[in-house]
């Protein structure tokens, strides 16, 4: 008995003694960034798991030594040793995992400014593409970034690629969103049109959200923050897939990727297209797209080339007048009225639409020059078709009242019944069409120049710098699309032509050309040794505006065409972080800049009278952070202040004669200031708990008093006044926050759920309908909650990998405003109801 005591003993003890624990952290070579769900495993055993959402791992194991091997696709797979004695717990450190050597290194322009966790000192959130493919659904683009921090994204009207972002608070002109690393924000007034990049979702590899002053070299100020877009390049195998998905009210999807892999002679290629169409959730607002990608690339020696182009094709109905909530509670359609459409013969006509095109094309070269300079270039192109349509004429499309409705519709609160307006064009003969539909268009060209270099001159001090050219020239114009029945329609807006006669696509109302020329300077110095880094930039920039007008001026008139007027800018800011510990570290930023303002304000009047009060925007932002990273546990805390001083407006006013008048308002500022928490926690290696609280307070801070309004002969004919000081600036929710929970029920298999609350929401007003002081504050919109769900689940047909993925969102039905525009009175925009999608993925 002893010796069988004694014999148990041994070999329990032996056991025991053998058990180790190995850990470490996989780290992304390229970004410098934790590489979360890597799979690791004990060479010859079962032993293995995943990185969890830091990069790190744990893996129990009864051997004394051997391998641990580290695999990730598009990485080279990597084994590193491992000695553990019996009941030890041995730390393998930061492991670099590289892109696979038999694949081209991917050209990262490095103006890109890709936040690195833990270094860049920014306030940062980072989206893969994995997550958007299995959670985008058939929402809006902009809408998978609704649970990150300062982030207000709805879906406008609700037509097709009609969403809008604003971030801690400032519209999308005062965001500078980079596709590849090339601006994309409208040079003339700043904007960015999502529909025109419909089809980014199929092939953005990551999106990068910076809010404040964000890490980008290139002279693009932002006042709210940036917006990063990297899209896939060239895929490391030979393959592809194949997508295809269905959702609410007629969404259909169907998409297909292949790529060469790299072949034997270096070059490689990827294309990719999808189909989009459907009848829209808004009554009205069908549409239909196609997008594609291609990209092919090669390797030279030190150098590489990567030619990329891109773009989405679409046309969707939209629902451009918001609404008096009353009307929608009398429609039939409740919340999906939308009162810009009709039939005619018997189908359906938009009244107002989108049709656009906007293909983007890059040439990319990256040379290693030394190992310690790098030069990235990016030559670029695009080139824009198309407009939005609505009516011209006098206007048979309003809504009528209850006792006396439109007769121009099938009845109250129903859509138009555009054969009727066909019948009186007709009647009219030689009158021409007294209604008719147009379209206001925007075509234009865009070539830009990105150059950075980059090199390490001295130990841990790295010097970069570039340059930033672009040329733009857009075209604006209306034209005819359907003259209803009529045989023309008369258009004296043409001084050259006075009683012009306009068929379908000839021009009217107006034709200019504007142009804009950019040239930016830009250098970085950053210093990082150890736990600490930090970077000071400057950067200098001239914008030119020029205007040339073939309406209002005649031929021979020399004023038809302005000179260019040029506006100096510039931005200097700075940053450090500092790493306290493994887990915990601090950052700051500090910047200042000067911003041009847009065309609008440069020629008054919608004619080529310059505004020589036009002044730069100024803004001061500055910004504390805090991060944690563990485990299972990782949290970022951010606390920010902007100012942002003499924005950019001009008020025009109409006066009883027909001609323009114009105020010059200098002086108007606003304060965004706020904090934000943004937390991850993985309690179980099958569990991620996920959640965020961001609180604003952005206001107006000062009254303008004693504004004098001239007319086009500088004559004095009004004195205004501006109340807005301490109101809420509107259009965006400035609290919001965010939960979520993603589980694994059993393996390939996940479910998830997430909640996204809105607070603090005031209806968007312009400053100068503020004359009077009891006016006051605008409307503050209910507070309103959503919830989505989603599954995902993975298995293998044959040597295939399968992907079926569903979601739901706005799971309860929840009735919410999420626009208002002026008084409760006025007019509004609800947000979707509850909405669906399933579909399919097959890789191979």
């Amino acid at each position: 008995m002893r010796k069988f005591l004694a014999l148990a003993f041994f070999l329990t003890s032996a056991t025991i003694f053998a058990q180790g624990v190995v850990t470490g952290t996989v780290i992304d070579s390229d970004m410098d960034a934790p590489l979360p769900g890597a799979n690791v495993l004990v060479v010859g055993t079962q032993a293995g798991g995943m990185t969890d959402f830091g990069g790190k791992f744990s893996i129990e194991t009864d051997r004394s030594g051997g391998f641990i091997e580290i695999s990730y696709v598009g990485f080279e797979t990597l084994r590193v040793p491992f000695s553990v004695t019996g009941g030890q717990t041995v730390d393998l450190g930061r492991i670099l995992l590289s892109p696979d050597a038999d694949a081209l290194e991917e050209v990262i322009i490095t103006t890109y400014s890709i936040a690195i966790d833990r270094k860049t000192p920014v306030a940062v959130s980072t989206i893969k593409a994995e997550a958007i493919e299995q959670r985008l659904g058939n929402q809006e683009f902009p809408e998978i970034l609704k649970s990150t921090p300062g982030v207000y994204a709805t879906k406008g009207g609700g037509g097709f690629g009609d969403s809008e972002i604003r971030l801690r608070g400032f519209e999308s002109e005062n965001i500078a969103v980079l596709i590849n690393g090339i601006p994309v924000n409208d040079m003339e007034n700043g904007r960015v049109y999502w529909s025109n990049w419909a089809g980014l979702s199929d092939v953005t590899r990551f999106m990068q959200v910076q809010r404040g002053l964000g890490a980008s070299k290139v002279a693009v100020p932002s006042i709210g923050g940036t917006i990063n877009i990297v899209t896939k390049t060239t895929d490391a195998e030979k393959g592809g897939s194949a997508f295809y998905s269905i959702g609410n009210d007629g969404y259909e999807k169907v998409a297909a990727t292949v790529s060469t892999g790299k072949m034997d002679n270096g070059w490689a290629a990827t294309v990719s297209g999808a189909r989009t169409t459907g009848n829209g959730y808004v009554d009205g607002t069908e549409f239909s797209g196609f997008s594609y990608f291609f990209n092919i690339a090669k390797e030279f020696g030190d150098h590489e080339l990567s030619l990329t182009a891109f773009g989405a094709q679409q046309r969707h109905g939209q629902r451009q007048n918001a609404l008096p909530i009353e009307l929608y509670r009398r429609s039939e359609s409740g919340t999906r009225f939308n009162s810009d459409w009709g039939y005619m013969n018997g189908q359906v006509t938009h009244i107002e639409d989108n049709f656009y095109h906007k293909p983007q094309i890059s040439l990319n070269h990256y040379w290693d020059i030394s190992d310690n300079t790098q030069l990235s270039t990016s030559a670029y192109a695009s080139f824009g078709s198309g407009g939005g349509g609505g009516y011209g004429g006098v206007n048979k499309f309003g809504v009528g009242d209850f006792n006396d409705p439109n007769p121009y519709r099938f009845g109250y609160l129903q859509p138009v019944n555009l054969d009727l307006i066909v019948e009186e064009n007709m009647e009219r003969g030689a009158l021409g069409s007294e209604t008719y539909l147009r379209a206001s268009r925007n075509d234009h060209q865009w070539y830009g120049v990105l150059s950075t270099i980059s090199s390490e001159i001295f130990e841990n001090v790295e010097f970069t710098g570039g340059v930033d050219f672009r040329y733009y020239q857009g075209e604006h114009f209306t034209e005819v699309t359907d003259l209803l029945g009529g045989r023309f329609v008369f258009d004296d807006a043409d001084e050259n032509n006075p009683l012009a006669t306009a068929q379908v696509g000839d021009k009217i109302d107006y034709h200019d050309i504007g142009t804009v020329l950019w040239e930016g300077l830009f250098a970085q110095v950053e210093y990082s040794q150890d736990a600490l880094s930090a970077f000071v930039t400057v950067s200098g920039s001239n914008t030119s505006y020029k205007r040339e007008d073939f309406f209002n001026y005649l031929d021979t008139d020399p004023a038809r065409e302005t000179d260019y007027q040029h506006f100096l800018g510039y931005m200097t800011k700075g940053g450090a972080n500092y790493n306290l510990d493994d887990r915990n570290n601090v950052f700051a930023n500090i910047g200042y800049f000067e911003k041009a303002p847009f065309s609008n304000a440069v020629f008054l009047n919608f004619m080529n009278d310059i505004n020589e009060g036009a002044e730069n925007q100024k803004v001061f932002s500055a910004e504390l952070g805090y991060g944690y990273r563990s485990t299972k546990f990782r949290a970022d805390l951010n606390i920010y202040r902007t100012e942002w001083n003499d924005k950019t407006f001009v008020q025009r006013f109409q006066q009883p004669d027909g001609t323009t008048a114009s105020a010059n308002i200098l002086g108007l500022n606003a304060l965004h200031q706020g904090i934000e928490l943004e937390f991850n926690y993985r309690p179980a290696s099958k569990l991620t708990l996920n959640g965020m609280i961001s609180v604003g307070d952005w206001t107006w801070r000062n009254d303008i008093t004693d504004v004098d309004i001239y007319n086009e002969e500088q004559e004095l004919i009004r004195t205004i006044n501006l109340y807005v000081a301490d109101l809420k600036v509107g259009g965006s929710a400035q609290t919001t926050m965010a939960a979520g929970a993603d589980y694994e029920v059993f393996e390939g298999t996940t479910v998830r759920v997430n909640w996204n609350y809105f607070d603090d929401l005031y209806a968007e007003f312009e400053p100068e309908t503020r004359s009077t002081r009891e006016l006051g504050q605008s409307w503050e919109l209910p507070e309103y909650g959503l919830v989505d769900f989603g599954v995902t689940h993975k298995f293998d047909i044959g040597n295939l990998e399968a992907l079926l993925m569903g979601n739901v969102n706005n799971v309860l039905d929840t009735e919410y405003i999420s626009i208002a525009r002026g008084g409760i009175n006025d007019g509004v925009f609800y947000g979707f109801g509850r909405t669906f999608n399933i579909g399919a993925k097959i890789n191979f």
